[in-house]
């Protein structure tokens, strides 16, 4: 089984291009979607971030994101503890989508902190999804309840650019269109297939 993971900082068309993925049949990991999960009422995220940050809990034992966010987005050390606790249950989940897909000769592990987490030691190549600053700043601050502070913790919390261009394998530049997206994908899938 040949490992993608596939990454890029907010708003660089990451989710967009495992769509496409996905479309050419190939299975995706979503980690964002896992940790999702995890943060559901009752589920073993939500109840391990109770003891820590009990604030973040709604009134039906879910997770409240925005809360969560605004304790840990720029705070290094609320963020280590967070890592601590989803870190290893998103661990549990990857093995879980292994064992679903032992068969397919490709998966593709889409995970927005590959990088930063060290995580490109777990796939075999890195597939980073990039666009120009300004492409990027206008998808973010055009998203619901983001704000240019928000945007800029954010930033700050994630490895720059242009260091994540410099450890990829393959860049798919999402700056034309989705349709030019996918014929890039395609190009790296034939080149990974080929090697």
């Amino acid at each position: 089984m040949i490992k993608i993971g596939l990454t890029g900082s907010i708003g660089m068309g990451k989710s967009e291009t495992a769509k496409i993925f996905s479309s050419l049949g190939i299975p995706v990991y979503d980690a964002d979607a896992s940790v999702h999960k995890l943060y559901e009422s009752g589920n073993t995220g939500a109840l391990a971030i109770k003891k820590i940050f009990p604030e973040a809990i709604s009134g039906d034992g879910s997770v409240d994101r925005k809360i969560l966010g605004g304790i840990v987005v720029g705070n290094k050390t609320n963020i280590k503890k967070l890592e601590e606790i989803i870190h290893p249950l998103l661990k549990n989940d990857r093995i879980d989508f292994f064992e679903k897909n032992i068969n397919e000769k490709i998966v593709v592990l889409d995970i927005p902190l590959l990088l930063e987490t060290k995580g490109e030691s777990q796939v075999d190549y890195v597939v980073v999804v990039s666009t120009s600053n300004n492409i990027q700043k206008q998808r973010v601050l055009g998203r619901p309840d983001m704000t240019e502070d928000k945007f800029e913790k954010i930033l700050l919390s994630q490895m720059p650019n242009e260091a994540k261009c410099e450890k990829a394998d393959f860049i798919i530049d999402t700056s034309i269109s989705v349709d030019d997206a996918k014929k890039q994908v395609l190009n790296i899938l034939k080149k990974i297939k080929a090697l």
